[in-house]
């Protein structure tokens, strides 16, 4: 008797209330999020000590990192690609125990060629981390709310920087510089059991590769309580797409729409990677004592955060191109924080309001990018997306140590430093007028 028991998975998870598993999967996906911020900002905390323990000039901190910001553009590549093959759990979990075993191992670094090179490899985890904590955070989330739970989700990397801010600024008096890559390197590992026992895989992924029905099955009674399902019903599935999902990146009318996003991500997260790597240390050449330089940063983080939440309901409910007006906003909240003067407070109101655009504009892009694909790709989507923004982001602090190099002035610099947000401002309006159909 031919089976009439078919189910839309998408579908249910997009209608019915939101359960304790999914919030529980997003919640775990969110403690790698904070870890992965934590491990992410740690060398811009520890650069001003290590450089005067080590005699070694600040601006060469730029190579350094740089490198731990080109491990992030390997990982994100490379995984994100490796998780649409083998599926988002394992890759999150391999990722985790990897940069908290390479963060533990910095410790031994006695030199700025090591240093440089162990940042390299915790960056690798670092990078495949994020764009599988985003497509697992999407499919598992309701249409309705999908933004909202991404970027919430997302907000412990964030959220990761302002503790890793708050505990550095005390352990680094207390401990030494060391210290902060020990806290760095074992939270992480303790999160691995953790995600081992608890971390589902993707339903949809399970649904998209087929032959995982009693497991199905058993995820989607706990997504849907009210429903009835059963190892033998039949799933509608997305299409399967053959070969290497990269390639696909550039298929059914998708390539604009990718390397506009790729612009987007690039402008984004050098502006991202320039504040969080070198304003501790611009404050601090500014004459600010290195407790409120590192607050400072950490203010950057909380107003990246609110801004996420705040934005992401916008987005929402009124769909992307609010995003747009956000990166107007953050070009000039950027290019503020270097014309303020010296007051502390008026400087920390600044540099949160710079925050909230900045970094809360690209927790929701992170949203966007995941819509964008469908689930046979979304890893691979948002990885690349993430990967090749990571080379904005590798410019960003370099770009900053050569212009600290040739002395320019504080407001130039951040001045400069704007632009892209203004780019990114152009580029949104440009994918909602080509490809708003993908993001409805």
């Amino acid at each position: 008797m031919a089976n009439d028991r078919i189910h839309d998975v998408s579908a249910i998870i997009d209608q019915a209330p939101i359960s304790k598993f999914q919030k529980w999967t997003i919640a775990l996906c969110g403690l790698v999020a904070v870890m992965d911020g934590l491990d992410t900002q740690a060398i811009a905390f520890v650069a001003p000590v290590i450089a005067k323990d080590w005699s070694m000039d600040l601006s060469s901190f730029g190579t350094i990192f740089g490198a731990g910001l080109l491990g992030l553009t390997l990982g994100a590549l490379i995984l994100g690609s490796l998780a649409d093959l083998v599926g988002r759990r394992i890759v999150i979990i391999m990722s985790t125990f990897w940069f908290g075993v390479f963060s533990l191992l910095t410790v031994y670094a006695t030199n700025s060629d090591q240093l440089l090179a162990l940042r390299l490899l915790t960056g690798l985890g670092l990078g495949g981390a994020m764009p599988n904590i985003i497509a697992l955070t999407s499919e598992y989330s309701p249409r309705r709310v999908r933004a909202t739970l991404i970027t919430l989700m997302f907000c412990g990397f964030p959220l990761g920087a302002v503790l890793g801010g708050l505990a550095s600024s005390k352990l680094i008096v207390l401990f030494g510089w060391k210290s902060v890559f020990v806290l760095g390197g074992v939270l992480p590992l303790l999160l691995v059991p953790l995600l081992w026992f608890a971390l589902p895989e993707s339903i949809r992924y399970m649904v998209v590769k087929g032959g995982e029905g009693r497991k199905i099955a058993t995820i989607l009674a706990r997504v849907d309580s009210a429903g009835s399902y059963r190892e033998s019903d039949e799933w509608l599935k997305e299409q399967a797409m053959p070969g290497l999902p990269a390639r696909h990146l550039f298929t059914q009318g998708r390539a604009a729409g990718t390397l506009t996003l790729w612009v987007i991500f690039f402008a984004n997260l050098l502006m991202v990677y320039f504040l969080i790597n070198w304003l501790p240390s611009v404050l601090r050449q500014a004459g600010l004592p290195i407790e409120r330089a590192i607050i400072a940063t950490v203010l950057l983080n909380v107003g990246g955060i609110i801004g996420g939440l705040v934005l992401s309901r916008v987005v929402d409910r009124r769909g992307p191109a609010i995003l747009s007006v956000s990166y107007a906003l953050a070009a000039l909240a950027v290019a503020a924080i270097g014309s303020v003067g010296n007051s502390i407070p008026v400087i920390m109101a600044v540099v949160f309001v710079a925050g909230f655009f900045v970094l809360g504009s690209q927790l929701c892009m992170n949203a966007i990018a995941a819509a964008f694909y469908p689930t046979p790709m979304r890893s691979t989507g948002v990885g690349w997306a993430m990967g090749l923004g990571r080379v904005g982001s590798i410019v960003g602090p370099v770009i900053g140590g050569v212009l600290l190099t040739l002395g320019w002035e504080t407001a130039t610099l951040f001045f400069v430093m704007a632009a892209p947000a203004v780019v990114a401002a152009l580029s949104v309006a440009a994918l909602m007028a080509g490809h708003k159909h993908r993001l409805a």
